[in-house]
Order: structure tokens, then sequence, then C-alpha cells
């Protein structure tokens, strides 16, 4: 894999040309800044993209610290180690916002991937495929990351109802217990669909619940012709993705601001 190419590739589909990630948001070009607006407070807010010079990066930053401070919303600058200008993040600080824990941003070409890769006798794969399911994932998530997932729950509802064809959503369950809860969203018209989740209840981890669950999902993008796989990985998540057949292409930080 080329990974300058494929890096490339990523940000020209998936940030750039992004797509709403909800069927009531939009996408908003402004300048040399891509951002993306939700319907209401319980939406994802914030920018995704941007290509700034050092005598436009402030300008530019206070003008999305305008912009979304009038519509009364937290939003979210995703930053990447590649974007300009080489110092953006200690502008984002200067300009009020807070940092979150960076991920590593790994593609991967399906059909490189090892996907030989099974679940604990006792554990089966169920999709989510009604509101039902959807509640049960976000309770895993919840559990898991020990963080609410109210914003989560509310989108994935919305994703069910008006767009059920970008994204793909798996249990696994020990019996009638879900125990770990990971999706996909498949973003049409691009060659990217992104891994997300992959939650394992504190009980149930080291037992290879999680590598299952990127193999699963990687024979579904194979199906529907998706030639590569993205993931915002942690620290955790990394080494795992690693020895799957993932590659790190570059790092991207949370700066988040709160009116």
């Amino acid at each position: 894999m080329d990974h300058e190419a494929v890096l490339t590739q990523f940000d020209q589909q998936m940030r750039r040309d992004a797509q709403p990630d909800e069927p009531s948001a939009r996408i908003e070009r402004v300048g040399d800044v891509v951002r993306h607006v939700g319907a209401g407070n319980d939406d994802w807010n914030g920018v995704i993209w941007s290509d700034l010079q050092e005598d436009t990066a402030d300008e530019a930053i206070a003008e999305q610290v305008r912009y979304f401070t009038s519509l009364g919303r937290e939003f979210e600058w995703k930053l990447y180690a590649h974007d300009r200008p080489g110092d953006l993040g200690d502008r984002l600080r200067a300009a009020g916002f807070t940092a979150e824990p960076a991920e590593t941003l790994m593609v991967a070409r399906v059909d490189e991937l090892s996907t030989d890769v099974t679940l604990p006798e006792s554990v089966h794969v169920r999709a989510v495929t009604d509101p039902a399911g959807v509640d049960l994932a976000a309770d895993v998530h919840e559990e898991a990351f020990g963080t609410s997932a109210d914003r989560l729950r509310h989108r994935l509802h919305s994703q069910l109802t008006a767009r059920p064809e970008t994204f793909s959503m798996v249990l696994a369950m020990a019996g009638d217990v879900p125990v770990s809860a990971a999706r996909m969203e498949l973003n049409p018209g691009t060659d990217f669909a992104g891994l997300w989740g992959g939650g394992t209840v504190a009980a149930w981890r080291g037992r290879g619940i999680y590598r299952a669950l990127v193999a699963h999902r990687a024979r579904i993008a194979a199906e529907l012709g998706y030639p590569y796989l993205q993931v915002d990985a942690s620290d955790q998540s990394s080494p795992i993705l690693r020895r799957l057949g993932f590659a790190a292409l570059s790092t991207t930080t949370p700066y988040v601001y709160q009116p």
C-alpha cells in the first residue's frame, strides 16, 4: 500500500468531500474549512477538514468559534498531524479549545487483511437490525467505555430509520447477554468503510472478541466492494490492528470548544 497516496485519497474523499453522517445534518464549506453541522444539540458538530496558512489560521479558527457559539453548540475541530500549519494545535488551544486523547489513523486494504479469526466457542454474532438491537449496542458501549451513549443512541436510531444502508452493526452475544458491540460506517461513493466502537465489557476482554468483530466487518466490506477499512485507533486497539494488517497513516486529535 502506498501510504502517501492512500492518505491523500482519504483526505479528499472522507474529509474535503465528506457527506453528513445523519440525514438531518449538513456539510458547509467556508473558505478553506469544511464543517459538519448537526440539526440539534444532540448531533455531532465539528470541523472535519481545513487547509490553512499561518496568516489565515487564527481568523479561520475565530470564525468557527463565532459560528458555533451563535448556535449555542459545543463543537470539535478534528485535527490531523499532517494538517497545516504545523502549529495549528497550539493555535486551537490558545483560542480556548481543549485537546482530547490522540488516536492513530489506521488503514488496511480489505483484500490483504487477516480475517481467519474466530469467536470464543460460547459467543456468537448477532446483527443489529431493529431499535431494540440499537439500544443493546448503546448499553454495551456505556458499560465498556464508562461514558454516556446518549448521543450515539440518538444517532443510530435516526440512521436506522432513515439510512439503514449506511452502516452495519453487530453484537457479540454470550448466550442472551451482549458482551461487545461494533459498527461499520459505510460511505457510498468512496473507497473507505470506517470501523467504530468495538467495545467489550471488562469480563470478556482478552478473549479475541475485538479481533473477531474486526474480521467479521472486513468480510462484509469485501462483499460490498470497499477496497479499504479505516479506524481511528486507541493505544489499546492499535497493536491488535497492526497484527491484523492495518498500517498507521497519521494521528488525529479532537480539539473541543464549549461555548
